[in-house]
């Protein structure tokens, strides 16, 4: 009998190539998600994928008596992942107590339920943005953390302490947190892929928009920076390669092989390239030519970042695979098929 695995947040972006990963891995995945970001034609596109249409409740994990009825009906879960958050930097400025009790309560709830139904693992979702800007290239995870930038990314610090202190002080919990640096692309079947609702926050799927026309332009915010063509540089990683890391993740806690109760991974390519080199790359592989314009820097952007992989590689025998410009391709894939251009 396969291990059952309890993914939060399985419709949205990560979250879905995640559940892929797993099913194709020989799990039982359960899925809940209040489709705030998301729809459910994912889980739909999961099966044609996978040919398993995954377990799924629809519901917001900041809720506890809707937490505690699901983890009552479903106390043979072996593992959680834990994606379900909001996560739009620039809202959450706006909007800090809605990302706190959002982002906050739901892991209180699901750890006070882990405790409770004797569920051990779990795998965080958790981002570089705990890094801010770096003095010192490339970050590993000794790297000291810096305040945050914004109340979401708070809250991935502030979760990342609420679950070493409960794995301190509750030594039958094990957890993981994965820091992932920028994903960018889509599955190869370009059935799944980022589908953010409104404005794109993120760089890629704002480049896809603009070249299928639903954008007029694309924004480059700044060309001033200390880099070799001024503009930021991030450490962008395919979302199928991130996917992948989170299935040898739950192996890890799942057979004991890991070596505290609490470990932290860095997730990444360790390799930065800038916005313009991610603009050239795309026009390189769909061979349009993109309307993009430089303007101001954008306030809260940090300069540069990438990662030092090098522990994630070792422990979790895991690499980043996919090349840049196979990853674009995929997006731009996925673009065309959900405008149907």
């Amino acid at each position: 009998m396969s291990d059952k695995v309890l993914v939060t947040g399985g419709t949205g972006y990560i979250g879905s190539h995640t559940v892929v990963e797993l099913q194709e891995a020989g799990y039982e995945v359960i899925v809940v998600d209040d489709l705030s970001n998301s729809g459910p034609e994912v889980l739909e596109n999961i099966r044609k994928i996978t040919g398993i249409k995954p377990a799924f409740s629809r519901f917001n994990l900041s809720d506890q008596a809707k937490t505690e009825s699901f983890f009552n009906r479903h106390h043979d879960i072996r593992a959680i992942i834990h994606f379900a958050a909001s996560k739009a930097v620039g809202e959450s400025v706006e909007m800090p107590l809605h990302y706190y009790r959002n982002n906050l309560v739901s892991m209180l709830n699901i750890l006070e339920c882990q405790l409770k139904y004797g569920i051990p693992h779990m795998v965080f979702s958790s981002s570089c943005t705990v890094y801010g800007q770096p003095e010192r290239l490339p970050v590993t995870e000794a790297t000291p953390r810096k305040d945050a930038e914004s109340p979401y990314g708070n809250t991935k610090r502030v979760n990342e302490d609420i679950l070493r202190d409960a794995i301190q002080a509750y030594p039958q919990l094990r957890g993981i947190a994965l820091r992932y640096f920028n994903p960018i692309g889509a599955h190869p079947t370009a059935l799944i892929g980022e589908l953010p609702l409104g404005v794109p926050q993120n760089l890629v799927p704002f480049i896809t928009q603009t070249a299928a026309g639903l954008r007029d332009e694309l924004k480059v915010f700044g060309n001033d920076y200390d880099t070799p063509d001024g503009s930021a540089i991030r450490d962008y990683i395919n979302v199928v390669d991130l996917a992948k890391a989170h299935v040898v993740a739950i192996e890890r806690l799942l057979q004991g092989k890991n070596k505290a109760g609490f470990e932290i991974f860095n997730l990444g390519t360790g390799q930065g390239s800038s916005v313009l080199e991610i603009v050239s790359a795309f026009e390189k592989v769909t061979g349009l030519q993109l309307n993009y314009r430089i303007v101001e820097r954008r306030p809260g952007d940090i300069e540069k970042i990438w990662a030092d992989t090098t522990l994630a590689n070792q422990e979790l025998g895991w690499k980043a695979e996919k090349g840049l410009e196979e990853t674009l391709l995929s997006a731009w894939n996925w673009e065309k098929r959900i405008r149907e251009l």
